[in-house]
This record gives structure tokens, sequence and C-alpha cells, in this order.
């Protein structure tokens, strides 16, 4: 009975975008790769029990966003809007992994309720949260807070969002996207 009234105070935290006061926010805002250093590989199942690693996205931009919990309204409101603008996105040449630290079962159904056509990663041991300084924990309970790192095609960080706006983290990163490559083509003075 503990644990169910744990889960759903957690749920209820996390779920709507609550944000409490943290000790040691300065901490965790640097703790996990910044821009500029490369982002942790990580060996991670998705909602097809498919195994992905980072290293295997070598050559193209990847968008890895990390959310609290599947089925929580904030997190539904996330994955959709990835989903809604998932062509711009593969356009722009990045591809998109969801994680958080719940199991292959939950991501499966939560992928089919809403067509998820890309990869929701299960991160249950929480070795990747951990390395991507992401992990948090609330009334005992652990779990992803809402963060964002767009990787450029050499596996380094080119951008972190914090403190994540869920239904408008897509366009900033669509935004960054194109701003960040066109500053790739630009030919270097000097």
């Amino acid at each position: 009975m503990r644990s169910l009234i744990l889960s759903a105070a957690l749920l209820a935290f996390v779920g709507y975008g609550v944000t409490a006061p943290q000790a040691g926010a300065a901490e965790m805002a640097t703790a996990g790769p910044q821009a500029g250093q490369a982002a942790p590989d990580f060996r991670l199942q998705d909602q097809k029990s498919r195994w992905h690693t980072l290293d295997q996205y070598r050559g193209h931009w990847v968008v890895v966003y990390f959310y609290p919990k599947d089925f929580t309204p904030g997190c539904t409101t996330q994955v959709c809007a990835f989903r809604d603008d998932i062509a711009q996105l593969r356009k722009a040449g990045a591809d998109v992994l969801g994680v958080s630290l719940d199991d292959v079962a939950s991501h499966a159904e939560f992928a089919e309720k809403h067509q998820v056509p890309f990869p929701l990663l299960a991160d249950i041991d929480k070795s990747t949260a951990r390395r991507y300084g992401v992990l948090a924990e609330r009334m005992g309970m652990s779990y992803a807070r809402r963060e964002t790192f767009l990787i450029d095609s050499q596996g380094r960080v080119a951008r972190r969002y914090v403190d994540v706006d869920p239904e408008q983290n897509v366009k900033d990163v669509l935004a960054d996207l194109d701003r960040l490559k066109r500053e790739q083509a630009m030919p270097s003075a000097g």
C-alpha cells in the first residue's frame, strides 16, 4: 500500500510538471555532459525489444530526450509533440530517442497508444540517466528529469535543454538544429 501511495505521489509530482525546491540544484545542473563534450554511450532496449547504442547513430544528429514516466500528462504531451514533428526532425537529419526508467513493456503500451514512430528506450538500471546527470529522486522513487540533449554527428553534445517545456521542446530543438547546422556549413574565417 505504501508503495502505491508513493507511486501516486511521484506521478502527481513529475507528471504535471510541478517543480519542488531542489537541494544541490547547482550541482545537478553541472552533472552530466555539457555542450561540446562527448555524449555518454549507452546500450538500451526500445519498445520492440531492439537494442540501441549511441554509437550506432554516429554520422547523424540525435535528439535524446529524457522524461519521467510513461502515461503521465507532461510526458504524453512531449512524446506526442515529437511524434507530430518527426517528419521535420528527420528532414533536418535528426533521429529521436526517448528515454525513461520505465521497462520495455510499459514503453510498448505507451508507444502503441500514442503511435510513437521512434524508439523509446528503457533505462531500467538507471545507468544512462545517471551518466547524463538527469537521475532524480522524490519520496524514495527514482525518475529521469525532463531534459533533452541535441547530439551532433560526431557524438558531441551540441545543446543541453534543462527544465524542458514538454510542448515547446521539439520546436526549440528544431530551431537550434537549423541554426547549428547553418553554423557548421559556414566557412571559418582564418
